[in-house]
């Protein structure tokens, strides 16, 4: 199938735009640039481009209610090992995350971040 549009950003609404990419710029990498007080991008290295837009009456999701749902989430490798992946948590929680969902049986971790998406830390074998 032939596309019609190319993959730009996955926008991230929030009360404050800068300190939530500078929340993922610490788990992902990166430099949050300022648009204007409204708009942060962040470019990943090696990876997408996610933005975060100021919404003033911004009401974040709460997972795993259903009346106020999360919409969509983030799945980030944290690597192959249990080791890494508790580095991994252990630095989200540093910068912040809130942990919501933690099975060692499961090859993820859920979390929120700083305005309340949820996002995953996964263990991820790599062949």
């Amino acid at each position: 199938m032939s596309a019609v549009a190319r993959f730009r950003s996955t926008v991230l609404d929030c009360p404050d735009p800068l300190a939530l990419a500078e929340f993922y710029a610490g788990i992902l990498g990166g430099t949050p640039h300022v648009a204007h007080d409204e708009w942060v991008v962040l470019d990943i290295p090696d990876g997408p481009r996610l933005a975060f837009q100021r919404v003033a009456q911004y009401v974040p999701p709460e997972w795993p209610r259903t009346d106020r749902p999360q919409q969509l989430h983030l799945d980030f490798d944290s690597g192959p090992t249990w080791e890494e992946l508790e580095v991994a948590e252990a630095k989200a929680l540093a910068l912040g995350a809130r942990p919501l969902h933690q099975e060692d049986k499961e090859n993820f971790r859920v979390y929120a971040d700083p305005a309340g998406h949820p996002f995953c830390l996964c263990r991820i074998d790599h062949p």
